[in-house]
Formats: structure tokens, C-alpha cells, sequence
């Protein structure tokens, strides 16, 4: 069975050994719009032809960030820009570096607990091994796995008693020590555990994944293969177990050669051809496949050999060498589902939309059928609930032996099709005869979203359909002919209606069914539903006994709410063949409060007594006695909002004064008001920080507004983002007006920051709501969205069909607006669909041609989050350096004319306000030239900026409407000017007037 664990979050950085003289890093490159020269870092010299340097002791660093009060002062001005990595401050840096709490894995039957632990914060020469990007994936091909694997670095076994003790840990040993140790499993009888080591070795052999079985009782290990030359291929699916005794294993094939090399010389151009009209729209996917090599580079890495391998050793090889994706072994472990992918691959779409194959075997290797081979779906419409076509989400029914069931779309996949059925689901039997039909299961007018299974009486069918937000659930009797009932109907948005899951227990054969429960003094047939409980006081999680028949509930447990946050993990008495009695409930609990971190209980029914199984240190007993609340504020529209303010320890308002704050928040998207302003989240919720976490400057004496709810919202046939910029400017200024009003946060002390989308809505909100905060924080952002035109986050029109609403959306757009000072930080390999490292790129050079006070800190070999201790130490101090000069300092500005800027602000943002939409144009000739922010040395400038902006937004309209190239090379000059003309304008008045003129009558404006 595969592994249900649970991860308690925790900082996972220690402090790593050092590296030999001899290896080299990538240096993290920074630019600054505001740097001088200095001289270079006595500890870190630039190596002459390249960004490389010798990684030197952290000791030897950690000397330089000697600090003040603040624990970053001016000290620092000189050697800012200087190349290699930096620590933040102690008080930061000893949180991070707490040691990490294990994952937990509880066995099959509920009797022992694995303590998996894992290590620290992975050092950047892990990262910076080789690793081939291709079909959307990155591969190391030394270990023949995905590349930037986590791992655990050993396993403890507990006995966990009725009294809800645990035994003296029992130690997995007999591995090398010092292996790497991932994807462990449970046998399905839970008497063996099988996982995969590997080892830091220079050589190939060493680096490759062995599979190990370790026997429970004596916790003995030992390796799976007696051959010492047969290694796992983990580029897709790795393992499975069939039954008690045998695996199923993924194998990198021993004839397989050296891997392809690439051509000198290619063999011609790389060509892609739309002869055929089709339309294919693909959203910004990266790591795609390029040529001819990438195909058989991918091939290679890709294909297993699949091997039955028993725990006594004795092999049989299964099927022949292919692209295995998945590896499925039927409930009665009779068969096994296979999938797999083949050519023609696409340089198109990643590799999940390749052409895929479902194969039935039987689990003794010989091939019984194919179910199903589709071809490669590079046509899949952008809009959302636009699905593949063909058989999709083929699986085993969880309560039957050995029944199939798939779905296929009646709509052709496209969302934009209306018919009904949308969705039918399909069954059949492995063992039917030949050319026999499928039975209908269901048919859906929404999108399928799955079924939990119980038995030939229950069964619960899900559909939904995002552009309304609708969600449905369906009671179904599988084993007869009745009429499916609707059993709830309601919007996803709407958490206070969420009725909450069924809880499932675990069967004999391995799979999770629904759990049907009878109560001693009544007939009939009740689940147990498992909910959120979200309030307008918070989260309030519930056990509801839910009968079936009359749709009555009662509440059998809810959390404490007063003090403490507890949730219910799992079912935990489900080894009773038949209905589960409630008086013999036992389930999985977790509590913890605001100070509390989180423990696990397990609770008794009737008598609902709580037995604590764990007692793990507070991570960061600095920070014990934080202050959280979750505050509510209205914005200006009338919705409501809530954010969780963390205070630092001791802090009195009263006494102390207000501090400098730092707001990180993330946009979401709504259709209806009333759903954006639901509390979402409770106020008794430990606070859990992570290694990049802005809940780290509570160390630093900052407040911290934390997920204030942006909610860009549109109702019935509008779409959100069309007023998305007035949407997030009202949100942020009625949630900068709290913390003002509260007392907790300086007026011109207020930080705005964000990762991914919450860097795009971070740029925006410098561009567009200057006088709210001094400074902004954007990691990982993308800021063009003309280089995402097939949509984005949950945009699904493309930029041709809304083209005003991607051109205002684009802080890029407005990089002539941005005047407080803004810290960009990308990883240089972002993986991420739509935010190339190349956003932060170009953004910064828009921002440093309009002399924007910026810089851009660009990560070597890290992707869309950061990993490696080295890129998080230096993000941290690179933060924490921009908050001391330009929140805390608020050096930035002249703040004696910061009144007459914010007056000026806040009149165009009413005016923006007004327009409601409109498009880029609209938007500045209702602004007028006082929304751009741009102090000029006449009207005449002034004048020339509109008349760019505008020129400008023409020129793209134009090349969306097909204007001819010819034609549109005499604007390309203008683009240009998009980034440099604010400097001209400056410094060459004089030809202000010619150049226009010219300008004006080359494109055609009089």
C-alpha cells in the first residue's frame, strides 16, 4: 500500500557541513538600480570568466553580518552588491535552523507508528548537479530519478498501545549509514516495509536507487534483489505491491547502453508544422522537449523494465521495456492496470499529454487486453473543465474485486460545448468476455469529480463546473436500479454550507471505502462526515452522523473553540468486518492552539477520552508566546475581509508604539460577495513557520499581517479580472487602514510582499497604490502577462480576446508608475508554468530605464521555491536588509512631500475607480497624467508620456488585430520606448518637440 503520513511542518534547516575548496557554486546574481561600485568580498572572489566562485565556510560569513539594534545597519551599505551568500540575522537564522520534526505513517492496522526523519535544508551543490529538463519534468540521470528528490534519513518504529502510548522505537537498520532514504511503503498485511537508498557516490552505480524490504518485527532491512546490478527507475512510478509477499518493480533495463549523445551537427532545422489548422492553445509550460535528442534523451531515462520480484528474491521479468506511468494491482490482487506513454512525443505540451496506453495483465505477467490507447492530446481547450478526450480516470472499483470503471466526455473535452450529458462513467468487469459493452454507471451534466465507493448500496458521485463555482454529490445504489439522489447541491466558494466528507475505512484488501456506521438504539444507515466547520468565528471542525435515508445529522464531536484547534486525521477502529458501531468509534486527532504546537491524540467513543501519542518540542520557543488574532475589516465595497495579525512577544501598543510591518498576502478569485467575505481558517491555529516564512520578522520586531483575503470578484457573466487593479487596491488599503487603526503599524512603515502570484499582485499594488506602503517584497512573480497569452492563474481567456484586461494587469505595463523602492527575487531554473525567470529579467530593466529604485536577486540552480540552505539564507538576509533600510529606515522617500504624492495617488485611484474597466487607454485618459507618478521638468512631458502610454497600447492592439509586419516594425522603436523614453525625456528636452512630431507622422497620428 502506498504511504498515508503525516507531515508536521516545522523550519527544516540545520547547519550543513562544508564543501571541499575544490567545488564551485553559481553565484547568486544581483543587480541594483541604486548600487556603486565596491570593493569585491574579501571571503567570496569572482571568478574572472564566469558567475562562478568557491563555496568557502559558512562560519567565514556568518562573521560579516555583524549588527546593530536591528541586525542590519548601515555597516552593510558598502558590501551590498557584493557576490556571495549571506546570512540574515541570528535571531532569524536560529529559527530556521531549528531541527525538523519527523513525518509519521501509521500500519495497516492501526498498531505502529514510523517515525520518518528527515534531514535539514539540502546545501546547493545538491542542487546544482546535472539534471536533463524534458516532456515538463527534470531528470538526474546518475540516479535515474526525478531530480531535487527529498529523502528521509532513517526510520523508527513505535508500538502504539490501547492506552495510546507508544513502545520503546524500534530502528530500521541494516542500510548503509548515510543513505538516502524515499518512497517507503507498507506491505498489505503490515508486516514488511519496502523503500529505496541511494548514496552520494561519485560513481554512477552508487548514485542509483536499490529497493530494500525490511521485516517489522525485528526491523531488520535487507536488499529486495540479489543482484547487485538491478536498480530502480523512479522517472514516473517506482513500486507496488501485489500481495503480501511480492513487488512490482520498475527496473532500468540491464541491456539499456550509454545514454544517446548529442549531435555535433544537428541533422536539419527544428521544424513544427500547423498545416492542418488545428488549434492548439497551450498554457506557458516549461522544460518541453526541443529536438530530436530530447525525444531519445527522454526515451532513454524513461523506459522501464518491469520485474515481479519476491520477498525471497526469485525474479520474473513482466511485460516488455516502456514508458511506465503507473502501476495499479486490482483489490484481489488478480491483475494489474497498466499505464504508459509512447511516441509520437510533442515539443508542445509536457509529457502528461503524450499518447498513453492502459493495459490489462494478469499478476502473474501475461497480457490480457488493451482498454484504451489515445492519442496525443495537444488540442485540449485553455478553458477551464476542458478535459481529454477518450477514456479518462480509469481505476479499480475500491469495493469490488476486480471492476473497472473510466469516464469519457460528451462534449469533446471544450468546456464551451453545451450538452448533456457532459460526462457518462463507465464499468466492466476485468473478466469480461470479449467485445462485451460497458455498463453505464452515471451521467453527469457537470464535470465528473470522482466517486468513493462503499458497496453495491452506496456510493457517492461528485461533479462540479468552476465558472459557477457549483459542486453536486450524488447518493447512488450501484447494485440496482434506483434513481440516483441529489444529496447536496451547493457553491465550493460557500465553506459555510460545506456539509463535510465521508470518513473512509480501510478494507482487508488495502483500498478506502466509505464507512457506514449503525448506531445500537436506532435503524438505519448512517456516515460520518468529516467537516471544516468554517464559521464567521473560524474553523470549527465537526464529526456529523449523517443518515442516508432521512438526511437528519448530529453532531457527535466538534472542536474546542475557545482555546485549541483540533481536527480529526483519520479512522482508526475500521478493522471490524460490517458496519462500524459508534459506540466503538476510535479516531485520529490532532490539537493545537495559538502557542501550543501541533500534537496527536487518539480518541475513544463512547466516553470521547483523549490518549496522547505524541510530545514534540516547541520548534521555536523564541517566539512561544506570540500574539495571533484574526481580524475583520471591511472594504469599500462592502465585503468583508479577515487577515491574521501576529504580534512579537511583549509587544504592548500602549507602551511600545506602532511598529513596521510587513503584509503578505495572495489573491483569490470569487464570483459572489457574499462567499469572498466567509472566514476562512481559525484563529487557534499554531503558527507555523517556514523557512521563508514573512512570520520570521516577529523575531525582528515587525508586525506581520498575514493571507489578508484579496478577493477579486466576478459576479454572475463578469469576469474578476476585468477589475481586478481596483479590486486589489481596495482590498490592501482597507486592510492598511486596520492595522493603522489598531495602532499596531507606522503609517510610512508598511511592506508589501508576495511569492509567485503574490509577486504579480505585489508589483501592481507599488504601481497603482503607491501611498500605501513603502516598500515591496516579489519573489518568483511574472509581471508581463502579454508572455502568458493563452491565460493564467484563473484567466481563461487568451490576450486576444482580452487584450485590455492583460495590458492593465500587467505591472510590466506600469513600470513607469513604480516609485517605492521594490526587491525582486527569482530562482534561476523556475519551473513554473508562466513565470519564467525571464519575467524578473525584463521587469527589472523596465524598472531601472525609468530610474525605479529596484533590485533583482536571481538564485542559481533553484526553481519556482527555493531549497537549498545557501539561496534561503541569502533570500532572508536579502529581505531582511530591504526591510531595515526601506520599512524600518523608510529611507527611500522624502517623507516631508510624501503627503502631497499620497493626496495625488489617492486622487487617481478614485479615478481608476470610477472608470471600472475600460482598458489600458480608458484607464489614462481618466487618470490623466497625475496617475502616472512621474515628475517631469514641463506640461510638454507630461503631455508626451500619456501620448506614449497610449502609442504604446496601440501598437500591441494593432499586432493582435494582424497588422502587417512591415507596418509594425516602425512601432517596434516605440516599444523600446516603453522602458527608455522616460530617461530621454528627461535629459533631452530640447528635441522633446521634433521627435514627437517625427514619431507622430511615421505612424500615422496628426
Amino acid at each position: 500500500m502506498r504511504l498515508h503520513q503525516l507531515s508536521l511542518t516545522s523550519p527544516t534547516l540545520l547547519l550543513l557541513p562544508h564543501s571541499p575548496p575544490s567545488l564551485h557554486f553559481k553565484r547568486c546574481r544581483i543587480s541594483s538600480s541604486t548600487t556603486r561600485n565596491h570593493s569585491h568580498n574579501r571571503f567570496l572572489q569572482p571568478m574572472s570568466t564566469s558567475r562562478l566562485q568557491k563555496l568557502v565556510p559558512v562560519a567565514a560569513i556568518a562573521t560579516e553580518d555583524a549588527a546593530g539594534p536591528n541586525g542590519s545597519s548601515a555597516a552593510h551599505e558598502d558590501d551590498e552588491s557584493n557576490g556571495g551568500y549571506r546570512l540574515p540575522p541570528p535571531e532569524i537564522k536560529d529559527i530556521v535552523d531549528a531541527p525538523p520534526l519527523p513525518s509519521l505513517s501509521f500500519s495497516p492496522n492501526r498498531d505502529k507508528i514510523l517515525f520518518l526523519k528527515r534531514r535539514s535544508l539540502p546545501p546547493l551543490s545538491e542542487l546544482a548537479k546535472p539534471e536533463d529538463k524534458l516532456a515538463g519534468i527534470r531528470i538526474d540521470g546518475k540516479s535515474n530519478t526525478r531530480s531535487r528528490m527529498s529523502f528521509y534519513t532513517g526510520i523508527g518504529i513505535h508500538d502504539l498501545k490501547d492506552d495510546g502510548t507508544l513502545g520503546p522505537e524500534k530502528v530500521i537498520h541494516g542500510f548503509p549509514d548515510g543513505s538516502k532514504i524515499n518512497f517507503v511503503s507498507w506491505s498489505t498485511d503490515g508486516k514488511h516495509l519496502a523503500f529505496s537508498i541511494r548514496q552520494d557516490q561519485e560513481d554512477d552505480i552508487g548514485s542509483k536507487l536499490r529497493v530494500w524490504v525490511a521485516d517489522v518485527e525485528t526491523g531488520k532491512a535487507k536488499p529486495l534483489f540479489h543482484a547487485p546490478d538491478v536498480f530502480l527507475n523512479a522517472v514516473f512510478d517506482n513500486y507496488v505491491w501485489v500481495n503480501d509477499s511480492t513487488l512490482l518493480v520498475c527496473t532500468i533495463p540491464l541491456s539499456r547502453g550509454s545514454p544517446p549523445k548529442k549531435p555535433l551537427v544537428p541533422s536539419g532545422p527544428k521544424i513544427q508544422s500547423n498545416e492542418r489548422k488545428s488549434v492548439v492553445q497551450s498554457r506557458t509550460y516549461q522544460d518541453l522537449l526541443k529536438d530530436e535528442y530530447d525525444e531519445d534523451l527522454f526515451e532513454y531515462y524513461a523506459t522501464s523494465q518491469l520485474v515481479l520480484v519476491s520477498l525471497d528474491g526469485s525474479v520474473k521479468l513482466f511485460g516488455e521495456p516502456a514508458i511506465y506511468t503507473s502501476l495499479d494491482p486490482s483489490p484481489d490482487q488478480k491483475y494489474v492496470l497498466l499505464s504508459s506513454i509512447h511516441r509520437p512525443f510533442s515539443f508542445n505540451v509536457p509529457c502528461g499529454r503524450f499518447p498513453t496506453k492502459d493495459d490489462l495483465w494478469s499478476a502473474d505477467g501475461k497480457f490480457i487486453r488493451t482498454l484504451c490507447d489515445l492519442p496525443l492530446a495537444e488540442d485540449i481547450p485553455i478553458t477551464f473543465n476542458s478535459v481529454r478526450k477518450g477514456m479518462r480516470s480509469l481505476n479499480w472499483r475500491e469495493d469490488k474485486p476486480s471492476d473497472l470503471y473510466w469516464v469519457e466526455t460528451q462534449d469533446g473535452g471544450d468546456a464551451k460545448v453545451e450538452v448533456s450529458p457532459r460526462d457518462i462513467v463507465y464499468t466492466q468487469a476485468a473478466d469480461a468476455p470479449e467485445g462485451e459493452e460497458p455498463k453505464i454507471f452515471f451521467k453527469l451534466d457537470l464535470r465528473y469529480g470522482g466517486i468513493s465507493w462503499c458497496d453495491d448500496s452506496l456510493a457517492l458521485v461528485y461533479e462540479s463546473w468552476y465558472k459557477t463555482r457549483r459542486v453536486r454529490t450524488w447518493l447512488v445504489a450501484p447494485g440496482s436500479h434506483e434513481t440516483p439522489r441529489l444529496l447536496f447541491d451547493r457553491s465550493s466558494e460557500d465553506v459555510y454550507s460545506d456539509p463535510g466528507s465521508p470518513m473512509l475505512r480501510r478494507t482487508p484488501d488495502g483500498t478506502y471505502i466509505i464507512a457506514k456506521f449503525k448506531k445500537e438504539d436506532k435503524e438505519g444507515t448512517y456516515l460520518l462526515l468529516n467537516g471544516s466547520g468554517a464559521t464567521p468565528e473560524g474553523n470549527i471542525p465537526f464529526l456529523d452522523l449523517f443518515d442516508i435515508d432521512t438526511g437528519d445529522k448530529e453532531r457527535i464531536w466538534q472542536s474546542d473553540k475557545e482555546k485549541y484547534y483540533e481536527s480529526v486525521v483519520a479512522l482508526m477502529s475500521d478493522q471490524t468486518a460490517g458496519d462500524l458501531n459508534v459506540n466503538e468509534l476510535k479516531v485520529l486527532t490532532s490539537k493545537e492552539s495559538k502557542t501550543e504546537n501541533t500534537q496527536y491524540y487518539i480518541q475513544h467513543w463512547p466516553d470521547r477520552k483523549a490518549f496522547q501519542i505524541t510530545s514534540f518540542p516547541h520548534p521555536y520557543p523564541q517566539l512561544a508566546s506570540l500574539h495571533k488574532e484574526m481580524v475583520r475589516y471591511e472594504r469599500r465595497d462592502g465585503v468583508q475581509l479577515t487577515a491574521n495579525l501576529y504580534l512579537p512577544p511583549g509587544y504592548d501598543p500602549s507602551r511600545d508604539g506602532p511598529l513596521p510591518c510587513l503584509v503578505w498576502a495572495y489573491p483569490g478569485e470569487f464570483k459572489n460577495k457574499e462567499a469572498a467575505g466567509q472566514v476562512r481558517g481559525s484563529p487557534n491555529e499554531f503558527p507555523g513557520i517556514g523557512s521563508t516564512s514573512p512570520l520570521l520578522w516577529l523575531a525582528r520586531r515587525f508586525a506581520i499581517l498575514s493571507g489578508p483575503t484579496i478577493p477579486i470578484i466576478g459576479e454572475g457573466k463578469e469576469e474578476a479580472n476585468d477589475s481586478y487593479v481596483e479590486q486589489l487596491v481596495w482590498s490592501a488599503e482597507a486592510a492598511v487602514q486596520e492595522v493603522i487603526r489598531r495602532g499596531v503599524a507606522h503609517p510610512d512603515k508598511i511592506a508589501i510582499g508576495g511569492h509567485s502570484y503574490g509577486a504579480f499582485m505585489t508589483a501592481n499594488l507599488l504601481a497603482h497604490a503607491p501611498h500605501l506602503f513603502s516598500c515591496g517584497i516579489a519573489r518568483s512573480g511574472a509581471y508581463n502577462r502579454t508572455l502568458t497569452p493563452f491565460g493564467f492563474q484563473s484567466e481563461d481567456r487568451t490576450l486576444w480576446e482580452a487584450t485590455d484586461t492583460y495590458i492593465k494587469m500587467s505591472p510590466f505595463m506600469s513600470a513607469n508608475k513604480i516609485k517605492k523602492p521594490i526587491l525582486l527575487i527569482h530562482g534561476e531554473e523556475d519551473n513554473n508554468s508562466g513565470t519564467l525567470t525571464m519575467q524578473s529579467d525584463r521587469f527589472f530593466n523596465a524598472l531601472k530605464g525609468h530610474g525605479a529604485l529596484s533590485r533583482l536577486v536571481i538564485l542559481p540552480f533553484e526553481s519556482h521555491g527555493y531549497s537549498s540552505r545557501e539561496s534561503i539564507m541569502h533570500v532572508l538576509w536579502e529581505t531582511d536588509r530591504w526591510l531595515q533600510k526601506f520599512c524600518v529606515s523608510n529611507s527611500s522617500e522624502d517623507i516631508a512631500s510624501k503627503n502631497n504624492e499620497s493626496k495625488e495617488t489617492k486622487g487617481s485611484e478614485d479615478k481608476a475607480v470610477a472608470s471600472g474597466g475600460g482598458g489600458a487607454v480608458a484607464e489614462l485618459e481618466d487618470n490623466g497624467v497625475d496617475d502616472l507618478h512621474f515628475h517631469t521638468r514641463s506640461s510638454l512631458c507630461k503631455t508626451i508620456l500619456v501620448l506614449e502610454q497610449q502609442l504604446v497600447t496601440g501598437y500591441l492592439k494593432s499586432y493582435l488585430a494582424g497588422v502587417p509586419y512591415q507596418l509594425l516594425r516602425i512601432h517596434n522603436r516605440l516599444m523600446l520606448c516603453n522602458v527608455y523614453m522616460k530617461g530621454w525625456l528627461l535629459y533631452r528636452p530640447y528635441s522633446l518637440e521634433t521627435k514627437t512630431k517625427q514619431t507622430c507622422m511615421r505612424l500615422g497620428y496628426n
